[in-house]
């Protein structure tokens, strides 16, 4: 049933990213997909972070974060930015990126970026919904597609997360 559920979920169309955090002299990035836009006036985009994120204080402090936006087919990328922890590893070495107005690392190569600053927070089930006004961004390669969820698989371990049965949906058929 998990199973189901994960492919179901995948089927959201979901990009990938990767988003920057700075603050200080310290820095981090992490793979996202549940980044969308919320607001035309003010531009403003939503990103659910964990709290217990290693990149949450970071961002949480500085009160500013940057998407990069990442090609279709970089799942070396979204890997490496997503199954480590940065307490463990700067998972930014050997990775060319340059920081925005915000101080956020953006990743080069990117299909496009994203700076924003935090204007609101809201709790979001096991994870924080984080509202951040757009205050600059870019396209970086005009040509690339943007990577979409499904490519990633069960690259965040996500499949384990899921219920075995969703609520309302008791004889499992998952509205068949």
């Amino acid at each position: 049933m998990q199973q189901e559920i994960a492919a179901l979920f995948r089927r959201l169309t979901n990009g990938v990213y990767v988003v920057g955090v700075a603050h200080g002299v310290r820095r981090n990035a992490f793979t996202a997909a549940w980044i969308t836009q919320v607001s035309f006036d003010p531009l403003l985009l939503a990103l659910a972070i964990h709290p217990e994120h290693a990149s949450y204080a970071l961002l949480m402090e500085s009160g500013a974060f940057a998407v990069s936006v990442l090609e279709r087919g970089r799942l070396d990328l979204a890997r490496a930015f997503g199954t480590h922890s940065g307490r463990d590893a700067d998972k930014l070495a050997g990775v060319p990126w340059r920081a925005v107005g915000s101080g956020a690392p953006v990743l080069e190569g990117s299909v496009a970026f994203f700076d924003c600053r935090v204007v609101s927070r809201h709790p979001a089930g096991d994870h924080e919904l984080v509202l951040g006004r757009v205050v600059d961004g870019g396209v970086l390669e005009a040509e690339s597609q943007p990577m979409i969820y499904i490519e990633t698989g069960d690259l965040d371990g996500s499949e384990a997360l899921y219920p075995d049965v969703m609520g309302g949906w008791a004889d499992g058929r998952m509205g068949r």
